[in-house]
């Protein structure tokens, strides 16, 4: 167990260099406008950091296929060929539009564990649900989400109308935030990247309660990692678009694709690990930043064995 603990240790330094890498690579084109080439250089900068880590590593589920970006392909085999045998969920450019636009809240990000314990899945939406540490076990994705409410709030005993829920701002999500409100809870809207609204359910000075709504499912597997991590909760349904996406559920070995899915079943170990480092300002983290002598400085987020460790780096020869 010892021995065990020791390469996963390794590992998580050599993934936040992962991250770090993406990130940087991603920040001339903050602002410019140019999603497509921001994610061909995060993702290039990814795929070769990790290529050099001593592993054999298998990209489970990945971002790309569904806005037909830049991407590490499902099954992907990357590291050495050497060491442990890891599964990889993983997203370069996490909020690719908002660090086109130069607006927060864009990061590179990343989930690991050991070979066969997250969901191997297409790139395709999941409707999810989110909580904190003091609500595991009392959500479900079954029940309408004026249920889930009355619970989170007897779990976190708060009066509804103190609970705060993210759901992202999109017209799919009018019944879901018009409920919210009718139950008399607050709504926090935001534009993109869910999984920092999943994350903020664990930490008590963001004043998030829960995260419900509809995105994308790398998103949700990285998610869901960083919340076993930190004693969360999470549920997932995979929400297949046509025959297509149902034939490749299948095929990748999901037989009942509609089936609700518990944070133990899209993260099967506790041997895992979240690393996400800012590339914009946002809710969790500082993007990256040039000083005067051209050093870079990144601020990362490491969330493994239910610890949260923040890493700022200075390296003028970064690369």
């Amino acid at each position: 167990m010892q021995m065990k603990n020791r390469i996963m240790d390794t590992l998580v330094m050599d993934f936040l260099a992962v991250s770090q890498q993406a990130a940087v690579a991603s920040y001339p084109w903050i602002g410019r406008g140019n999603k497509m080439e921001a994610d061909e250089a995060g993702t290039g900068a990814m795929r070769k950091r990790m290529n050099l880590i001593d592993m054999c590593g298998v990209v489970v589920i990945g971002e790309g296929e569904m806005d037909e970006a830049p991407m590490l392909y499902i099954n992907e085999k990357l590291g050495t060929g050497k060491g442990p045998l890891v599964d990889i969920a993983v997203d370069p450019v996490e909020g690719t539009t908002l660090m086109a636009k130069g607006q927060e809240n864009s990061l590179s990000v990343l989930a690991v564990a050991t070979s066969g314990s997250l969901l191997h899945a297409p790139d395709m939406y999941m409707k999810k649900i989110a909580v904190g540490p003091k609500a595991k076990g009392c959500i479900n994705i079954d029940l309408p989400l004026t249920e889930n409410i009355k619970s989170v709030a007897n779990a976190l005993e708060k009066d509804i109308k103190e609970l705060t829920i993210m759901i992202q701002d999109r017209p799919r999500h009018e019944e879901l935030i018009n409920e919210v409100i009718k139950s008399g809870a607050k709504v926090r809207l935001f534009s993109d990247v869910d999984i920092t609204g999943a994350i903020a359910t664990a930490i008590d000075d963001l004043n998030v309660d829960m995260l419900v709504g509809t995105g994308g499912a790398p998103e949700g597997v990285i998610a869901a990692t960083a919340l076993k991590c930190l004693g969360g909760d999470f549920q997932a349904r995979l929400l297949p678009q046509n025959e297509e996406e149902m034939k490749r559920c299948i095929s990748m070995g999901i037989t009942h694709p509609e089936k609700a899915l518990k944070i133990d079943e899209i993260v099967k170990t506790d041997d895992c690990f979240f690393v996400a480092t800012g590339i914009t300002d946002g809710m969790l983290l500082r993007g990256v930043q040039k000083n005067a002598t051209g050093a870079m400085l990144t601020h990362s987020l490491v969330i493994v064995g239910g610890e949260i460790k923040n890493s700022q780096f200075i390296d003028a020869n970064f690369f």
